[in-house]
């Protein structure tokens, strides 16, 4: 493994999620055989979701830098160089530079819900769902609140486009991470060039000098020359002055598209729910939804197909609060317990709850969430009086409380007659075996597979896209290249729903959605 790596043939995927920027080695059968991470946190400021620039550029130093020291330690190798390299973020959000290339507001994440208006009015004038999280939205609502940044603007793009770009030069972005800014149309394979047209038509008035397509990054497909480590990137990678330009890159990703790469779900009638800090469901579609759903986006794979997206703002950060809660709890009572142990506890003790959750009921919205129509969020716990208040049932319902609304965006896929063949589950939440799977196909009452590689996630998907880019032969299609050589002899998991499970999650749903009046008034009244 050390010559191998040395020589300059393993494969880097970096993803900047939204509690860790992970830095990921693959060698020559795919499989992750280094690491580097570092955990950062983003910041609510002036009523703003961010995260300070500062920090994105310490945090891809880091984790590189613990990538170097973890393939130092294991193999007394020196990582100088390698084939390629592929970037991938959180999707959404907002960015803009100006000519100078200055940013020009802090960074707006995916996380804000302050842009209802702007996605209100865009929906309809394209007659195609614009969430609040797109870039486009922020964007708009900018122009709406009259900001006086709007004239300046440059260029915009996404975390991932920024990082790719500083590493290359190139303003580009891989279709996916694009199909979270602006709609795409999957014939075309980039931007909508009708809304285009339309929406410099309905800023016309304003007297930009700027056309939408001047400041949007232009859009490249998976396996598309997205450029190469340049000095300059290099340098900013390691700053050590180690690592050699020259790698590959790959277009960039957002964290949707690389979840897909990593669960082999980028063929129509596949799925995969990607659950951390957030949570979405991807399904491929065959064909289009019959009408539009503010409550579901249409992004594509990688390679720019259609692709139903159902996310969620809340996931795992209330169960992470719990989890902190427990530690204190057991700190006071002069008990050292590993927070590992805490998490596979909770999960586990779940398991064993009431099937409804004894009559208790979480609300997890730390932020805002649009599936329910919510611009904040109060987490809040609730119980009937007479509720089995007992650990187990109240493990459980934080699980739920972190899927059920997931399961309330999915409904309206399966009411479309949305077929799919395989769901397949990744990211931290599944890392305990068999629990959080197993509630979840309890919950959407469909089969939920778990690959071997499932705690692997984004930044391993990236890689896997970066290696598609170094190695694709002449007309080989990425669901070829996943299917034939990454996942040939994956072995994954699959549980079927336990009708007690569906019957015992319907309940819970069931009052859940009653207790959203409550999370409604608390939002309302607490600030």
């Amino acid at each position: 493994m050390k010559a191998y790596i040395e020589s300059g043939k393993a494969v880097v995927g970096i993803e900047f999620g939204s509690t860790r920027i992970k830095a990921v080695l693959i060698g020559e059968d795919f499989a992750p055989i280094a690491q580097g991470a570092y955990d950062w946190e983003n910041r609510l400021e002036n009523g703003v979701w961010t995260y300070h620039m500062e920090d994105v550029w310490t945090g891809l130093q880091t984790a590189y830098a613990n990538l170097k020291a973890d393939v130092k330690k294991l193999y007394g190798a020196n990582l100088t160089s390698f084939a390629a390299l592929g970037v991938s973020a959180m999707m959404h959000g907002y960015l803009a530079f100006d000519k100078n290339d200055q940013l020009l507001v802090p960074f707006r994440t995916w996380r804000n819900t302050m842009t209802g208006p702007a996605a209100e009015e865009l929906t309809k004038l394209f007659g195609f769902n614009i969430p609040q999280r797109w870039s486009i939205a922020h964007l708009h609502q900018a122009i709406l609140n009259k900001e006086a940044h709007v004239p300046s603007i440059a260029f915009i793009t996404t975390l991932a486009g920024l990082v790719h770009w500083k590493l290359t030069g190139r303003r580009v972005l891989g279709v996916g991470d694009a199909s979270g800014m602006f709609p795409i149309d999957s014939t075309t394979g980039t931007y909508h060039a009708g809304m285009l047209d339309q929406y410099d038509a309905h800023i016309a008035s304003c007297g930009f000098p700027w056309k939408i397509r001047d400041i949007l990054p232009a859009v490249l497909s998976a396996g598309e020359d997205a450029g190469t480590l340049t000095a300059e990137g290099a340098l900013l990678l390691d700053p050590t002055g180690e690592t050699k330009p020259g790698a590959l890159l790959a277009p960039p990703e957002g964290d949707a598209g690389t979840g897909m790469a990593a669960t082999n779900s980028v063929a129509p009638r596949t799925g995969n729910v990607s659950a951390g800090t957030s949570v979405f469901a991807m399904v491929v579609l065959e064909k289009s939804l019959s009408k539009v759903y503010p409550e579901i986006d249409m992004v594509t794979t990688p390679t720019g197909m259609p692709v139903a997206m159902v996310h969620c703002n809340n996931c795992t950060s209330d169960i992470n609060a719990w989890a902190d809660m427990y530690a204190g709890f057991a700190q006071a009572a002069g008990l050292s317990i590993d927070k590992g142990r805490i998490y596979e506890t909770l999960f586990t003790s779940a398991m064993q709850g009431d099937k409804d959750c004894g009559g208790i009921v979480n609300v997890n919205y730390l932020s805002g969430e649009p599936v329910t129509g919510l611009n904040e969020g109060r987490p809040m716990l609730v119980r009937m009086p007479d509720a089995h208040l007992q650990f187990p049932n109240l493990a459980r319902a934080l699980v739920y409380g972190a899927i059920v609304t997931l399961k309330i965006g999915m409904d309206l896929l399966a009411d479309e007659k949305v077929q799919i063949d395989s769901l397949l589950g990744h990211g931290g939440f599944f890392k305990t075996p068999g629990t959080a799977q197993k509630l979840l196909a309890g919950a959407l009452n469909t089969p939920v597979s778990v690959m071997e590689t499932a705690g692997e996630g984004g930044p391993w998907g990236m890689a896997l896209l970066a290696a598609f880019r170094a190695q694709k032969k002449e007309n080989e299609c990425l669901e070829d290249f996943l299917s034939e050589h990454v996942f040939a002899n994956t072995v994954a998991t699959s549980l079927s729903p336990d009708a007690a499970d569906t019957e015992g999650f319907a309940a819970y749903e069931a009052l859940f959605r009653k207790a959203l009046s409550a999370e409604e008034a608390a939002v309302s009244e607490m600030d």
